[in-house]
């Protein structure tokens, strides 16, 4: 079983919560990324989402721009990235999830990608600007390796394409809490209740509650029940804590 949904259907059968977090890889430099993936481990995160840096972070706030920027100077290239979560394999298997952005897939060829992406001991693909509709062979591609393909669903997707995205979907379904880039907010959506609750009438899956959530009060004020929610600031101040921000999710069953 793939370890993300392994994770999950421990938590599930505990009915306990976990932490999804989320740091941008090579921020400072890759061996620190080794080093905070095996500290998150020990500290009972219960997946770990890595942002492979890229030049045109198109879905990023200023925060994940900067920490995207600082591991592009690091080297931090996305062979470089798979090498570091091999090295992260040989101490840990905490599940890995790469932020990552099509071109970079793309690239290399898609099929070899994710082929090395399964080697390396990745567990799910966050790809955020390829289209469901256009994801046919990537599906297929990711489905033979074990990967989870992990879709998002924004505040203004109609009910009946949500449908569509996530059966398409495996491991979790990421909600962007409102329009706009990735960053910390003053205060969240109001239509986070009615949205996740979309969702969930048309999956079992997790649900992933992102893009502006900052403090613990507002990870509370996210849909009750079932589901992923973002916990305080944690996109925003984990970097920030290793040089830019913090970010992850809260599991709720």
């Amino acid at each position: 079983m793939n370890r993300i949904a392994e994770r999950f259907k421990l938590l599930g059968e505990q009915r306990q919560k976990g932490l999804v977090v989320y740091i941008g890889a090579g921020d400072p430099h890759l061996e620190a990324t080794r080093q905070l993936a095996l500290a998150f481990d020990q500290a009972g995160v219960a997946v770990l989402e890595l942002g492979v840096p890229f030049s045109d972070p198109l879905a990023d706030g200023v925060v994940n721009q900067l920490a995207a920027q600082r591991g592009l100077e690091s080297g931090a290239t996305p062979l470089k990235v798979l090498e570091t979560v091999a090295a992260i394999r040989r101490d840990s298997q905490l599940p890995i999830v790469l932020y990552i952005y099509f071109n970079l897939v793309h690239r290399p060829g898609v099929e070899r990608f994710i082929q090395l992406a399964a080697q390396a001991g990745v567990d799910g693909l966050l790809v955020l600007d390829l289209p469901p509709e256009e994801a046919e062979q990537y599906d297929r591609l990711m489905a033979q390796a074990g990967l989870c393909a992990i879709y998002l669903v924004a505040p203004t997707t109609p009910e009946e394409r949500i449908a569509r995205i996530v059966k398409r979907g495996s491991g979790f379904i990421y909600y962007v809490s409102r329009e706009g880039v990735t960053g910390m907010q003053a205060q969240v959506a109001d239509t986070i209740a009615a949205m996740t609750a979309k969702i969930r009438a048309h999956t079992p899956l997790p649900i992933a509650i992102g893009f502006g959530v900052s403090t613990s009060a507002q990870a509370r004020s996210g849909s009750p029940g079932r589901g992923l929610r973002e916990d305080p600031g944690r996109g925003g101040e984990v970097l920030s804590g290793s040089s830019g921000s913090r970010a992850g999710f809260e599991i709720r069953y």
